[in-house]
């Protein structure tokens, strides 16, 4: 559909919100900073350095991460607003049809590949550095007193029912839209996006307005709620990570150290990829790419929510040259679907757990865990848990033990960060790569 420059719906450089306060303010720094003073703080209060009581750590710990716990709720708040009105108004925007389709099937294809590249790497790297071999003694000893990552016992969720496919097609749509939202059903949520969005491209300009300049006034509220909670972001870090290296102490960190380093390569070289992917593919050099999105990249780090980093992305993507209508659609669809580096981590877990209890899986049940880890990175709902229930039940299905669960659940925020800064440049990456349909959008208008 094309409209002239007063009607576009969605035009983020015209936001009110200085997003590039963000970058310029250091407040990168200042979170890492935190990080940093955090987990100082968090070896003085740990058990083993015998400072201070541990009930009354225990209570220090709370307080702190009470700034990270208000911090994760605004975000949570806003996340459902900000992301069903960025895909809708970056469809609105797209262009024909014609256009969308394009969008929409490489979009598809680069989330299809490059989450199936994470898990093989995840795999390949479990199967060669073998990171649970020697430590099922050390799972065993830790099981029973190893936090989970939000600081509370973890209650192993059970393995979820198995469904079949066309049940699972059919619960993609979202038949109750409200209860979606409730659950924190993202998927739902995307999906019902992007029906009203391509449904908006098919009305009249003239009806399709009012609801579009609410769309409008939606997403400039929900980006100032971000807006606001991002400046809570130091000390939610310093809090969560504080309390974190307390309850875990600087030895249950080193012992599981293999397993740490594994998940840190493997999305490394997931890292390396998608930057040669951008070279290759979009001319965009490393140098440049770091250059427009590190800060970006530090943020998603320091925070681990791609969700509150979404605004600072698509002004990232902006820098990289991604006209703006391509921006608003990709980076929220990737935000909720585009999780490779979950994938490698999961597959990384998966490995490890077998590697635990002694067990070798064939060559045949690696592969259907691969495809399962694809599928669920994809398409599972983004509710707290979710992650370690598709685990669970992976585990489940090939017989592998699960006590040694905690201690995935134990570095979980750790690694956390770094996985949803490798998901963030994907969803970068896809921008570049999709940049040039913006602009055949933008000729054509």
């Amino acid at each position: 559909m094309a409209v002239d420059d007063q009607d576009t719906p969605m035009r983020i450089s015209q936001q009110r919100f200085k997003l590039r306060v963000w970058m310029t303010s250091r407040l990168w720094a200042q979170v890492m900073l935190g990080m940093v003073l955090g987990f100082g703080l968090g070896l003085l209060l740990s058990e083993s350095a015998g400072v201070i009581d541990p009930e009354t750590a225990e209570v220090i710990g709370h307080w702190l991460a009470l700034p990270g716990r208000i911090f994760l709720a605004l975000i949570a708040m806003v996340l459902v607003p900000l992301i069903f009105s960025s895909i809708v108004g970056g469809l609105s925007g797209a262009g024909s049809g014609e256009e969308l389709r394009s969008v929409g099937l490489r979009l598809a294809a680069f989330i299809l590949a490059t989450a199936t590249a994470a898990a093989l790497i995840g795999v390949a790297l479990a199967q060669w550095l073998r990171p649970g071999v020697g430590l099922a003694g050390f799972s065993q000893g830790t099981s029973a007193d190893t936090p989970s990552s939000n600081g509370e016992m973890p209650d192993l969720p059970d393995p979820p029912a198995q469904v079949s496919l066309p049940d699972m097609i059919v619960e993609i749509l979202p038949t109750n839209p409200t209860a979606s939202i409730v659950q924190g059903d993202m998927l739902a949520v995307v999906v019902l996006a992007l029906l009203v969005g391509i449904s908006v491209t098919q009305v009249q300009p003239v009806r399709a307005k009012p609801f579009l300049a609410l769309m409008d006034a939606l997403l400039s509220i929900s980006m100032n709620i971000v807006k606001w909670a991002m400046f809570l972001a130091p000390f939610a870090v310093f809090g969560l990570m504080a309390q974190l290296v307390m309850r875990m102490g600087f030895e249950t960190m080193i012992g599981i150290s293999g397993y740490v380093g594994t998940v840190l390569l493997g999305l490394a070289l997931l890292l390396a990829l998608y930057l040669l992917i951008a070279f290759v593919f979009a001319r965009i050099t490393p140098m440049r790419f770091v250059k427009a999105a590190g800060s970006n990249l530090l943020l998603a780090f320091s925070t681990s929510s791609s969700s509150a980093v979404m605004p600072v992305t698509i002004q990232s993507a902006r820098q990289l040259g991604v006209p703006e209508n391509i921006a608003n659609l990709v980076v929220p669809l990737g935000a909720t679907m585009n999780m490779a580096g979950t994938a490698l981590y999961q597959a990384v877990a998966i490995l490890f757990l077998a590697q635990l209890a002694g067990i070798e899986p064939t060559p045949v049940q690696i592969a259907v865990v691969v495809g399962t880890l694809v599928a669920s990175s994809i398409g599972a709902p983004g509710t707290p848990g979710v992650s370690i229930a598709i685990l669970v039940s992976v585990a489940t299905n090939m017989g592998i033990p699960v006590e040694g669960m905690v201690i995935i659940l134990g570095v979980d925020r750790l690694l956390d960060m770094c996985r949803t800064s490798v998901n963030v440049t994907g969803d970068l990456v896809a921008s570049v790569l999709l940049r040039s349909v913006g602009r055949e959008t933008a000729r054509a208008s």
